[in-house]
């Protein structure tokens, strides 16, 4: 194993301590002393140091506003679902509605395509019959 002067051990989950003795302990190759003393590192960290902490306010805001947004996606989709559906009633209700008109004027055409239906409306219109043709003899 390769040690570098001035090297320290990485603090993990416990902090650098030695399970066995329960204090730091260093790694100085043996063949390297220093001349003067290693000060020790401040085992603080810096935000610690500076007195500032991890302020949960922020992330449970954060979350908060993250569940709002998915709740108010998850209703507009639903009001979307349902005003297709609405839609699609209108809409079929417009088709059957004009389909029926379709069949009415159908029924018209045939009922009235008729000679004696034609003649009826005339003279229920004021119209009256033709009188016996005139005809003219050819020169």
């Amino acid at each position: 194993m390769a040690a570098y002067q001035g090297a320290r051990r990485r603090e993990g989950l416990l902090g650098g301590q030695d399970l066995l003795r329960g204090r730091r302990e260093e790694i100085v190759p043996a063949a390297a002393t220093p001349r003067t003393p290693a000060l020790r590192r401040r085992r603080a960290r810096s935000a610690v140091r500076a007195g500032r902490r991890t302020n949960r306010v922020g992330l449970v805001l954060g979350g908060i506003v993250l569940a709002f947004m998915l709740a108010f996606f998850s209703l507009a989709q639903s009001v979307r679902v349902s005003a297709t559906g609405y839609d699609l009633a209108s809409l079929q209700s417009e088709r059957d509605r004009l389909q029926a008109t379709r069949q009415d004027l159908l029924t018209d055409v045939n009922r009235l395509g008729s000679g004696p239906a034609i003649r009826k409306l005339a003279l229920d219109s004021g119209l009256s019959p033709l009188a016996a043709p005139l005809v003219v003899p050819a020169r």
